[in-house]
């Protein structure tokens, strides 16, 4: 269980500098997290800190076929009894459909509790007929559908005119919301490039034509996750973070670190400079 209606520690004395942030359940400011390793005691000690901040976990690319159904299970329970969706990476679902298994691979994540199918063509080759069948057949199925756009690979990186046609696409099928690649390297992938910069034109070029909050972006490291958190603000979606890092996110988010405070810290002298000294 999230502690949302918890008196928070400096509740009366101070406020986060930057407001605005939307509560869960939200459609907005979504943060999920791309878990690996994590056991039982991680996952519980991930949602007594965090659970408020967390909107979804993807279990990430096939760590799945990796573990132990009980396990598998009660990892999935404890995340869905903390209102936190839960899915399982994106190569899961690729490899069911290069093993054409992918109706059968829809009904084991039922049973298993998964609430969200994540649709990708990261590692495979896809035509449109078939990415709209794996998004339909898991809207059928009763899951949210989340899907990915962008190639793994950096040598196979997406136009941005061809990226935004795979959006809309993706929307106009049913998913939720549309994620822009990034891997956990985020370097010459997505938005990002071979230093790991963001490709300010590219981001800007995508959501002048699509609603920047049907979009999730991937930003795995600090420089990325400041940047969407400044050009979009406090409730822009963020994805692939990992478990240690949504703390320092929300941090952003609410103007608690000095990367986002400073932006609303006026100079002395200023109607909003600090009313006394010290």
């Amino acid at each position: 269980m999230g502690h949302s209606a918890a008196r928070k520690a400096w509740a009366g004395i101070l406020d986060d500098p930057i407001g605005g942030r939307t509560a869960k359940p939200r459609t907005s400011g979504i943060s999920f997290l791309s878990v690996k390793g994590l056991g039982l005691a991680g996952t519980r000690d991930l949602i007594e800190v965090a659970a408020d901040y967390v909107d979804r976990v993807k279990l990430a690319f096939g760590t799945t076929l990796m573990l132990d159904e009980r396990f598998l299970r009660e990892k999935i329970r404890l995340l869905r009894e903390a209102d936190i969706d839960v899915n399982p990476g994106g190569t899961s679902g690729e490899i069911a459909l290069y093993q054409d298994r992918y109706p059968e691979y829809l009904g084991r994540a039922r049973e298993l509790g998964f609430t969200t199918i994540e649709v990708s063509d990261g590692t495979v080759t896809m035509d449109d007929r078939t990415r709209e069948w794996m998004i339909k057949s898991a809207l059928d199925a009763g899951f949210k559908v989340v899907s990915e756009v962008g190639k793994k690979d950096p040598s196979l990186t997406l136009p941005v005119v061809e990226a935004i046609h795979q959006i809309e696409r993706d929307l106009g099928h049913g998913a939720s919301y549309v994620t822009i690649e990034a891997r956990a390297s985020a370097k010459s992938v997505g938005v990002f490039d071979a230093d790991g910069k963001v490709k300010a034109g590219d981001v800007e070029q995508i959501a002048a034509a699509v609603d920047p909050d049907l979009l999730i972006w991937e930003a795995p490291t600090a420089e990325g996750q400041l940047f969407f958190v400044k050009r979009f603000g406090v409730n822009v979606n963020l994805g692939n973070i990992a478990p240690m890092d949504i703390i320092p996110v929300e941090g952003l988010r609410r103007g608690l670190r000095a990367d986002t405070f400073r932006t609303v810290v006026h100079l002395p002298g200023t109607p909003h400079a600090p009313r006394r000294s010290v």
